[in-house]
């Protein structure tokens, strides 16, 4: 599994704004992530949000971003807009449900898939909601502590 991109964002932009207007807080681009067993990220919206909270990391396959551009024919999407942690290449995340795993020495638990909600509809395009079902990523715990880092940096375009 290759880590393309790794994101953070302090507040929420869905959650707690159902019949309002989503938030506006940025997917902040990361080099490195820190993460904490049976906490989270630090410095990320879901860090310290519950105990034993299945969605202490997300991650997100580029592959499905791709796919979606594709099938809706989307132009101005970025990998962000999915708001997940981590954006992979090469992996089945649906295949890490129920699974141990590890990724640069930290391991994690797949826990479930990381559902699109009717939000997407308006953080991508119409029908994004539907078209992710099953291709939403993976929501897991975090198993150990350590440091998830991209192994080059972005360019602007993959921003």
């Amino acid at each position: 599994m290759e880590i393309l991109h790794l994101y953070l964002s302090a507040e929420h932009n869905f959650i707690g704004h159902h019949g309002q207007a989503p938030g506006e807080e940025p997917m902040i681009e990361k080099t490195e992530l820190e993460c904490l067993a049976g906490r989270g990220i630090r410095g990320d919206r879901f860090f310290d949000h519950k105990p034993d909270f299945k969605g202490q990391i997300t991650f997100f396959e580029s592959e499905n971003h791709e796919w979606l551009c594709e099938h809706l024919r989307l132009s101005e999407a970025r990998p962000s807009d999915y708001r997940r942690n981590v954006i992979t290449k090469g992996a089945d995340l649906n295949a890490l449900i129920g699974k141990e795993f590890e990724i640069q020495g930290v391991k994690f638990i797949g826990t479930e898939e990381a559902k699109p909600c009717y939000w997407m509809d308006q953080a991508l395009a119409a029908g994004a909601h539907e078209a992710l079902k099953g291709r939403g990523g993976l929501r897991a715990r975090i198993l150990t502590d350590g440091c998830l880092r991209l192994e080059c940096e972005p360019t602007a375009a993959d921003t």
